[in-house]
């Protein structure tokens, strides 16, 4: 393809040159080049962005991959967006595989709904839709002022665990919490497997504190007006760990959109050797890794954990050789080409439900 006369440009937003793996990978699929510019962090850490090729009437695609340091990221993203709008481009789509913030979706106490920020901020930099992967909770579209599609990692996961598995016939889907119940379910019905249920105090409380109800003080002001006498709620217990279905003799696959810090990934692993799994895979969208993660999954009960590239992750798995990476530029590269050309999004999410 004549990328002078394509009508579009991707460019890469990142200075990183473990990010722009994932650019290259996309470019080389759409047969386009990279678009050419400078991204760079000055001495005092302020970010500066140089394009070095007119993008007057054109459609921008910049694909932003989000290493450790997300703030940095973000910057790059809204500065190149914005040097992009002044200089006349015609659309300005962000290509964003794994989006940061996106647990901090819910209002937790006196905290801030930081993914409506970023929404608000992206618009405001000059951003006109936004291609994007596995949102943490798909209600985040609504932030947005302008188009989201949020594309599914599931296809490919479930044909790795098709195709690497051996004997995953005889393998169960996990759901290391109830609430990541429904995306398991929906991996156990496209492949055919058994469904089980971790459910107790070994889950992760983030839903407990997640729409501020614990946000009123619990000491009554004695002074003044009392208002009304609300009756006192009791407060949650969990109960002792449990297996909601059968894994002995089973191999045992956990499912979830984002592995970041694996401590609920490697108690989940012990209670499921304890129950008679013989081998325990993890199955995540967006592989973060944060901190100790690679040795604690090598010193762990997992055999396997495996993420696709949205995340670079390159440095974890010279840690850990039980990483592995699955590469989703496929899907990323034909988004791209579709919204390009006009062509209907529909054919990308055939067979997807809303669980996934």
């Amino acid at each position: 393809m004549n990328v002078a006369k394509s009508g579009y440009r991707v460019f890469s937003a990142n200075s990183s040159v473990a990010c722009t793996e994932l650019a290259k990978k996309i470019t080389e699929r759409l047969g386009v080049e990279l678009g050419k510019s400078v991204v760079f962090q000055e001495s005092n850490r302020e970010t500066r962005v140089d394009v070095k090729e007119s993008v007057r009437g054109q459609t921008i695609f910049i694909i932003q991959t989000i290493p450790r340091d997300v703030n940095t990221a973000i910057m790059e993203l809204l500065v190149m967006a914005y040097a992009l709008k002044t200089s006349c481009a015609k659309n300005i789509i962000g290509v964003i595989p794994y989006f940061p913030y996106s647990k901090q979706c819910k209002m937790r106490k006196r905290g801030s709904i930081v993914s409506k920020l970023l929404a608000s901020m992206l618009a405001k930099a000059g951003l006109t839709h936004i291609i994007t992967m596995d949102l943490h909770q798909k209600e985040i579209q609504g932030f947005f002022s302008f188009p989201v599609d949020n594309l599914r990692a599931s296809p490919f996961l479930i044909q790795y665990i098709q195709e690497e598995i051996p004997d995953y016939r005889n393998a169960i889907i996990v759901a290391k919490s109830p609430s990541a119940a429904k995306r398991a379910q929906s991996y156990a019905e496209r492949l055919r497997l058994g469904l089980a249920v971790i459910h107790g105090e070994a889950q992760c409380s983030e839903s407990d504190m997640a729409d501020g109800r614990h946000s009123p003080p619990c000491v009554r002001n004695t002074t003044g007006h009392t208002g009304l006498e609300l009756p006192l709620m009791m407060a949650k217990e969990k109960p002792p760990i449990t297996v909601v279905g059968d894994v002995g003799g089973r191999i045992a696959i956990i499912v979830d959109d984002i592995i970041d810090d694996v401590g609920d990934f490697v108690a989940a692993a012990e209670i499921l050797k304890e129950r008679g799994a013989y081998k325990i895979y993890v199955m995540a969208t967006h592989g973060l890794l944060s901190a100790d993660a690679p040795r604690l999954i090598e010193e762990s009960a997992i055999d396997e954990v495996v993420v696709t590239n949205t995340v670079p992750h390159e440095v974890q798995k010279l840690q850990c050789p039980k990483i592995k990476t699955v590469d989703v530029s496929m899907i990323l590269a034909e988004a791209i080409r579709r919204i390009h050309n006009g062509e209907s999004m529909a054919y990308l999410f055939r067979n997807i439900t809303t669980d996934d």
